[in-house]
């Protein structure tokens, strides 16, 4: 175990580049926000400074607006596209035009509370300037991606997902044209077989969309009203309600009277609206179209996401978990990003099914707050072993646990050093 969390660590100073960390070399060569929150939590286990500096150079990168993109283009690389000439934002750092599933929240609070349980000094200084950035965000993605004050926040891309070419954009993405202003260069199949990668009518259908942002230059109204891709979802919701939670206990923490009750009524409305998502004769949520208004029920990971905001009632839960263990029979790695008798199942395209370890984390964290104790542990030693068994890859294929997509991954990584630590603890106990 001791040698896996030193590979741990050196994928991660591997793919440092000053203060931030890159996904991975060359398929990924800028810092990717919600891969970076990931990688703070694994640093605070060992290097909290460093922990620290994962977030604040993500902030650098954050829009007066409050947005933070989904990348900041610290380092010029010809690695990678669409990079900071295709988005064509006005950030004074090149980043992207869109944004990402906001773990940041939830990071922070568990980097503060490391450095406070080690007495740092400055802590809750550096902890307070990235709170402000984070409730800043949080006040863009309640203004700008839920205008009508649902408490379902919207995507307006599919890469905001962080779950990119899942089968639950299928048919909402169908209705974007292919059509592009901008020469589509795949670069990311040089790097990795196209058979693990998003199809290339797909990738046009995203360009598209980044092409049409960008003629609203970026203006959260503008793009609210052009959108040809608008889905209140699921998932993003609820690592947003669990960001809120911990932004909420940090501004009672700091005194922040105010801010705690704005956060306890976003908070509150997030709640009331993943609740209604909760579809009985499915036995998980769903997320829904917002220009069809139709629900979006492709059996995805993203459909058990509420575990990690919400308290379920006992019948809600045990439906849940009957679906999870239906989901999970026969696979080699647990948990698949799609059921895996859906049509739209891949094992290794991406997030068509295969396994993801931070996905294992939020829902681990899900289960774990829901008393599904033994879901957890059995999630958590799958994800550990997989990642000894087969390296720590971008994700893993669940029929045979195939590592696959970029290899030395920085949020796999992560994951297996948070992960370990409560294996740490039971075999103290």
């Amino acid at each position: 175990m001791t040698d896996y969390l030193d590979d741990a660590r050196r994928i991660l100073a591997a793919n440092d580049r000053g203060g931030y960390t890159v996904p991975t070399d060359r398929l990924y060569p800028f810092q990717w926000n919600w891969d970076s929150a990931f990688v703070a939590m694994g640093f605070a286990a060992y290097d909290i400074p460093r922990a620290y500096r994962e977030l604040e150079r993500l902030v650098e990168g954050q829009w007066a607006d409050g947005m933070i993109p989904h990348i900041v283009f610290h380092a010029p690389s010809d690695t990678y596209f669409p990079g900071a000439d295709v988005w064509r934002t006005a950030h004074t750092i090149p980043t992207s035009g869109i944004t990402q599933p906001p773990v940041f929240g939830i990071a922070l609070k568990k980097v503060h509370d490391a450095a406070t349980n080690r007495g740092m000094e400055d802590a809750r200084a550096r902890s307070l300037v990235l709170y402000e950035a984070a409730l800043r965000w949080h006040r863009w993605w309640y203004a700008a991606r839920d205008p009508e004050a649902t408490g379902l926040v919207a995507l307006l891309h599919p890469w905001e997902s962080g779950s990119d070419n899942s089968p639950a954009w299928d048919i909402a993405l169908a209705r974007v044209p292919t059509t592009t202003e901008t020469i589509v260069i795949r670069k990311d199949i040089g790097h990795v077989h196209a058979a693990m990668r998003p199809r290339d009518e797909d990738y046009h259908r995203f360009i598209h969309l980044v092409d049409v942002y960008a003629t609203c230059e970026w203006d959260p109204a503008r793009q609210w009203a052009a959108a040809p891709f608008k889905i209140a979802e699921v998932q993003t919701t609820a690592i947003l309600l669990k960001s809120g939670e911990a932004l909420l206990t940090l501004a009672r923490e700091f005194g922040r009277t105010f801010d705690a009750k704005e956060l306890e009524e976003f908070n509150a409305r997030s709640r009331r609206a993943l609740l209604a998502q909760w579809r009985p004769p499915l036995r998980r949520f769903v997320s829904r179209d917002l220009i069809s208004g139709a629900d979006i029920e492709a059996p995805t990971q993203a459909c058990f996401c509420p575990l990690l905001a919400l308290d379920l009632q006992p019948a809600m839960l045990d439906a849940a978990m009957e679906e999870m263990e239906l989901w999970s029979e026969g696979l080699t790695v647990l948990f698949p990003s799609t059921k895996p008798n859906y049509p739209g199942f891949e094992a290794k395209r991406y997030w068509r099914g295969p396994v993801w370890a931070i996905i294992n984390w939020l829902l681990i964290d899900g289960l774990r707050r829901n008393h599904e104790m033994e879901m957890a542990e059995k999630l958590r030693h799958l994800t550990l072993t997989s990642i000894e068994t087969n390296g720590f890859a971008e994700y893993f294929d669940p029929l045979t646990g195939e590592g696959c997509g970029g290899l030395g991954f920085s949020w796999t990584a992560a994951a297996y050093i948070v992960l370990s630590q409560s294996r740490e603890t039971a075999e103290t106990k």
